[in-house]
């Protein structure tokens, strides 16, 4: 079969192989997952700010077109908390909450965010995730969990209250406080309090009575199934929707429309940013939960075609009346445990939520609010993490200020502002790493042909000759650095008459490295003593004899540090 087309539609590779197995296995983990995702695509529909159908619109087309282009076995798509969030700060500020436009947007957002997902991924540029260190996203989940479990205040107390920073959140929830509608309170309070349970005490209560682990499992994942049918039950038998607690309503008995998004120059130009940003943190958590779980059956999951699908996915979801989707973490995991075998499990989970969408949508119209809040809250907080604080201040400085600006920056300016400076904070991190690279000064271990650093070990040295160890690619950010400590070493040392450059960590030297060389090269010429070079790759070797640098060095390439020794006595 053409490897090529194989590459870039997965399916035809694990689809030739499936098996009547493989399907049991996939149907059952679909009915787990269609039961869990049900009120949890109703509550994520809630907090990007849109009708709860759009969650089971989301959760429908995009799982169908990640199953043919995905490569992960596991992976199940759709909306997530964060994405969410970021959804409902982008559109916020551009059309009012409620309304059509507002929608629309929704849909455009999805299609740009799916567009540039798409672009990465046809250009192989799967690595911009990298420009986000783990600990910045760490920090950037962490605070924005809090700003959306803050955000769920509204609904567990029967409030009005707006606000996309935590700051701001804070001081509406005060300000309405005193409009609590006690009702709602008490059935949010309760909701919560009941999934906190589930998923702590549950378990080991049913293994107590013998249950198997796979059965309490199951269990442990269908509680907020039951807390949604029996708050709902109550509404509509104690007719609390006339005492002021908020219901869901009425919910279209309807498979996911076909839409389209807006190609206005205008709004499209307003989305262009939050869209990347929501691509690429979208991204880096699906790839992140993916990459974990193709680990444990050591299955190969490849970055560019998971931007494929992911692109895929998110055109999927504004064409159906959607908004952006990503592969989610609770989901992905519940997919696995309960023994998907293939992304055919996702497809069967789409048509499971297709049934819900034409045959359950009328028995949520009692659903109250506050029950879809509080399946929110306690979802969020698994995300919660401010461990990475101390973990990052034991382990690097410069990681735990990187991590706190960004949390601090989330929480009070909001999630936009919060994944830039973490972006930024990323960026600058590493050109700041690298900017100053270590560079140490070497001699030989006695008895070997080994040369370390003479500040750690007992080496043996020649005076007139400083060997140098650059464990670092040379850049147009450290390029200078080097020629600093070049000269520092050796302006106040007139014995030296020789400076070697180890380079075995070096991968590449960029064009102002290389004018940075030659300086180096001049200059030391001029104090008497000769340049050399030991080690030098391959890659590194091939780039350097394209220009003229080494016909006018002053020493030799020597193949090895020993050599270079050996030949300099």
């Amino acid at each position: 079969m053409n490897t090529t087309l194989t590459r870039y539609l997965p399916i035809l590779s694990w689809g030739r192989d499936y098996n009547r197995t493989a399907l049991s296995n996939d149907l059952v983990a679909a009915l787990i997952v269609t039961i869990m995702l049900i009120p949890q695509s109703l509550a994520y529909a809630l907090l990007a700010g849109l009708p709860p159908e759009a969650g089971l619109y989301a959760s429908i087309a995009p799982i169908m077109l990640y199953a043919v282009f995905g490569t992960s076995r596991a992976l199940a798509v759709g909306p997530v908390a964060v994405v969410s969030l970021m959804t409902a700060a982008a559109l916020s500020n551009i059309v009012e909450q409620g309304s059509m436009g507002y929608a629309v947007a929704a849909l455009s957002l999805a299609a740009l965010s799916g567009v540039i997902l798409l672009a990465m991924g046809l250009f192989r540029l799967g690595f911009v995730a990298n420009f986000l260190s783990h600990p910045v996203i760490a920090g950037f989940i962490t605070a924005s969990g809090v700003i959306i479990a803050a955000s769920q205040l509204k609904h567990i107390l029967g409030i009005n209250a707006e606000g996309h920073n935590l700051l701001q959140l804070v001081i509406s929830l005060t300000e309405h406080i005193g409009e609590t509608n006690w009702i709602t309170a008490t059935i949010g309070i309760l909701a919560t309090g009941f999934l906190f349970w589930v998923r702590k005490g549950l378990k080991p209560l049913l293994k107590k009575f013998g249950l198997s682990d796979g059965l309490t499992g199951v269990l442990v994942k269908t509680g907020p199934v039951v807390i949604v049918a029996a708050t709902t039950l109550a509404v509509w038998a104690l007719g609390l929707a006339d005492k002021g607690v908020k219901i869901v309503g009425e919910v279209p008995q309807s498979l996911p429309p076909l839409t389209l998004p807006s190609f206005s120059p205008e709004l499209l130009g307003q989305l262009l940013l939050p869209a990347f940003l929501i691509s690429i943190i979208g991204f880096v958590e699906s790839i992140s939960v993916a990459q974990t779980l193709a680990a444990k059956k050591r299955q190969r999951i490849d970055p560019d075609q998971e931007l494929i699908g992911l692109g895929a996915a998110n055109i999927g979801a504004s064409l159906t009346g959607g908004f952006p989707v990503t592969g989610g973490f609770s989901r992905s995991v519940v997919n696995f445990d309960a023994g998907a075998e293939t992304p055919a499990a996702g497809a069967f989970t789409a048509v499971g939520l297709g049934i819900a969408a034409l045959a359950l949508t009328p028995l949520i119209y009692f659903l109250p609010k506050a029950t879809l809040a509080a399946t929110i809250i306690v979802a969020v907080l698994s995300l919660v993490d401010f461990s990475i604080l101390k973990r990052s201040w034991t382990y690097s400085k410069a990681d735990f200020a990187a991590v706190l600006a960004t949390i601090l920056m989330t929480l009070g300016l909001g999630v936009e502002v919060g994944v830039s400076a973490g972006v930024g904070l990323s960026i600058l991190l590493h050109l700041y790493r690298s900017s100053k690279p270590h560079i140490a000064e070497v001699g030989q271990v006695p008895g070997t042909e080994h040369y370390r650093n003479v500040l750690r070990h007992k080496v043996i040295t020649d005076p007139g000759t400083v060997t140098l160890r650059v464990d670092e690619s040379l850049y147009f950010a450290n390029a200078r650095f080097l020629e600093d400590k070049i000269h520092n070493r050796v302006a106040g040392d007139k014995n030296v008459r020789n400076v070697v450059l180890q380079c075995s960590a070096i991968n590449d030297i960029d064009l102002s490295a290389l004018e940075s060389l030659e300086a180096i090269n001049v200059r030391l010429k001029e104090m008497g003593v000769k340049l050399h070079l030991s080690e030098v790759k391959g890659p590194v070797m091939d780039r350097l004899e394209r220009g003229h640098f080494l016909s006018e060095l002053t020493g030799q390439v020597f193949l090895s540090q020993f050599e270079a020794a050996q030949a300099l006595k």
